[in-house]
């Protein structure tokens, strides 16, 4: 009998279609109508379509270049459509139908007619039975293709999607097991914790036992110290009995033999008190005089205990504040358990990562508040992209890590105010100071002082007495801050009045004043008057009597162009700004000049302040820059106050808070803007 051996070959469809029956020019599959498969004298085969757009192109009736080897072909009398057929191709597509006939959907009505899908719709229909359209509606307007290609992407979708699935499950099976592996490698050392914990304990207790053992071999000793000298001096009285009774035959001196009967009389009343021992054999343990056992029991009951957490830390979230540079930054993350219930404990081991463009780390501080939130605080130092990663268990957080941006700019918590003559209103501010929880601003186009809260809101005007002729350009608190004593550079009077109701506590002039234009008060209430137009200081004592002058106009130490402001320090040393920052002693002395950021640097300062913490603030105004700098106090510069959304225009006055806020005049935008610096 013979056999035959059969080589079954599988062939692939889709790779079929794509390797033999696709046109190779413009990738559609040969069909009956526009792409039909043309046979040329090359050998090649093309789509008719895309003949007749070739020849179309080329311009030309006898001739074309084929698309595929460029060779020139002559074209037939009747055109593109008389060239010849590709039969083998169309024995192919023949052989490739009957082959795909049990799996290409056909109408069950129209047998030859293959049903179609819109995407649009997600709707099959066939195209005879709805006449060219589905749901009322013409189906060119919609996503229509083949239903047997719709199975197809839908099962590539679906293996793709099964690939994802089957991916995330493995990931998820091996993050199971290292987690269950961390179980075990924790549970071992919890074992090895509470071995040692109780080791110790056992080590305390045996300490004790020796103590106590050491107790009563120390008092025994005592003890019997204490007999033992008994029985000596028992021994020695017995000695000396015996040699008073030996010879005692012998003895007939009658005087003698009485003597010796009355000593023995004499010992023999100390033999009986000798008879009792002076210490006794009792001693007894004991240890229920008192509640130690108990606290014992107590507080073996409560020693040690396995702590356990239900966070769940895909579930956690994290909230991040607007970072800026130097300034501290906090993230508040929250803690739930698997269910998305909030916890209310803490001790997570939660920790934090800070890294910024170039990958090096930021130092971070984590809180535990205990309540089962957690605070990360940090001060980013350069502006960029930063990344945060938050673990709690060794496990991301969700969405972490994390994207900090980190701005420059530092935009204003607080606006108050604008142009106009209402009660929040502004013309021409120019000096700030706060006392008491209230800020008072010196509002010079409206001859008054406003005084605020510090979150902004009016509480009440003070002037215009003092402030009169729109002139008044200094403030001042004075040293109890119970008073305001302001300069009016145009009446050239200096008047000082009380912070409650603005009445008038006393007013002066000085016959050398020119143009006052800011003023400072010190600790021994002295008066310092800025006068540009003298280009000099001015001290006067607290009733107005003028003590000393200093200065002169000039650039060089102790000199000055355009004063802006005169400050008093926390050592009564005197701050005066133009161009330059100058300090002075008390006295008029020249200390030293605080030099900007950068030395080439070209405008004006125009307010100064000092917070609690020693660090100095003060505005400047450049061409086209205005911020507010930042010093230490040892007068190294740190940083700039600016804003990006709401851009400072002339900055003057400056006041802060103990909270590490900084309320800043802004002359140009005629309002008050607050910072926060720290």
């Amino acid at each position: 009998m013979s056999s035959t051996l059969v080589e079954t070959v599988s062939i692939d469809y889709e790779d079929f279609n794509e390797s033999f029956l696709t046109c190779g020019t413009c990738l559609c599959i040969y069909d009956s109508q526009q792409h039909n498969p043309k046979i040329l004298p090359c050998s090649h085969t093309v789509c008719r379509s895309c003949l007749e757009r070739i020849v179309e192109a080329q311009g030309t009736d006898n001739s074309f270049r084929c698309p595929i080897c460029r060779e020139t072909i002559s074209i037939p009398r009747g055109g593109v459509v008389s060239l010849p057929p590709s039969f083998i191709v169309n024995q192919l597509i023949d052989l490739m139908a009957r082959q795909r006939r049990d799996v290409i959907p056909k109408c069950a009505v129209h047998s030859s007619e293959e049903l179609m899908f819109c995407e649009t719709c997600d709707t099959v229909f066939c195209v005879d039975c709805t006449g060219g359209s589905h749901n009322g509606r013409g189906a060119s307007a919609h996503t229509v293709i083949p239903f047997s290609i719709a199975i197809k992407r839908m099962s590539e979708i679906l293996l793709y999607k099964a690939t994802l699935c089957m991916r995330n499950l493995n990931n998820a099976s091996d993050v199971v097991t290292s987690e269950m592996t961390r179980l075990e490698q924790a549970a071992e050392e919890c074992v090895d914790s509470i071995s040692h914990a109780f080791q110790d304990l056992m080590t305390m207790l045996e300490q004790r036992r020796r103590d106590i053992l050491l107790a009563v071999r120390s008092v025994c000793e005592d003890k019997q110290k204490v007999l033992q000298e008994q029985l000596d001096i028992i021994e020695a009285e017995k000695a000396h009995v015996n040699t008073d009774c030996q010879g005692l035959q012998q003895q007939v001196e009658v005087r003698n033999i009485t003597k010796k009967i009355s000593d023995l009389n004499e010992k023999l009343d100390v033999s009986t008190t000798l008879a009792e021992p002076r210490e006794n054999a009792f001693m007894h343990f004991e240890f229920e005089h008192n509640r130690a056992m108990d606290d014992l029991h107590n507080a073996l009951d409560s020693f040690g205990q396995v702590r356990v957490s239900t966070t769940f830390p895909a579930l956690c979230t994290a909230r991040l504040d607007r970072a800026v540079t130097h300034l501290k930054t906090v993230v508040t993350v929250t803690t739930v358990d698997y269910h998305g219930n909030p916890r209310t404990s803490g001790k997570d081991p939660l920790t934090a990562e800070l890294r910024n463009e170039a990958g090096n780390m930021i130092d971070v501080v984590v809180k535990d508040h205990k309540n089962g939130t957690y605070s990360i605080h940090f001060t980013p130092q350069e502006p960029g992209k930063h990344k945060l990663s938050v673990n709690i268990f060794e496990r991301p957080i969700r969405n972490s890590p994390f994207k900090v941006e980190v701005s420059h700019h530092n935009n204003p918590t607080l606006r108050v105010g604008q142009r106009g003559s209402g009660l929040h209103d502004f013309v021409q501010p120019v000096i700030a100071a706060i006392h008491d929880q209230e800020l008072y601003v010196l509002d010079t186009g409206n001859s008054r002082v406003k005084v605020l809260n510090l979150d902004g809101h009016f509480v009440r005007h003070l002037g215009p007495h003092g402030l009169d002729q729109h002139s008044g350009t200094g403030m001042a608190l004075g040293p109890q801050g119970n008073s305001l004593v302001v300069v009016n550079w145009r009446t050239r009077h200096v008047t000082e009045m009380d912070t409650g109701q603005g009445d008038i506590i006393r007013k002066f002039s000085c016959p050398e004043f020119v143009e006052p234009i800011s003023v400072a008060v010190n600790s021994r209430r002295e008066i310092i008057v800025a006068d540009n137009g003298a280009a000099k200081l001015f001290v006067f004592d607290g009733e107005g009597k003028l003590l000393r002058s200093m200065g002169s106009r000039g650039d060089r130490q102790g000199q000055f162009k355009l004063m802006s402001c005169v400050y008093v320090g926390p050592a009564d040393e005197i701050y005066v700004l133009d161009s330059r920052i100058q300090v002075f002693s008390r006295e008029g002395a020249f200390l030293h000049e605080i030099k900007s950021d950068d030395p080439r640097s070209r405008g004006q300062y125009g307010g100064i302040t000092i917070d609690s913490r020693g660090h100095i603030l003060a505005s400047r105004t450049e061409k086209g820059r205005s911020v507010v700098q930042v010093f230490s106090g040892s007068r190294q510069f740190l940083f700039d106050v600016d804003s990006a959304d709401d851009r400072l225009k002339r900055p003057s006055g400056l006041a802060t808070t103990e909270d590490g806020f900084v309320f800043v005049v802004d002359l140009g935008n005629d309002c008050v803007k607050k910072f926060r610096y720290m």
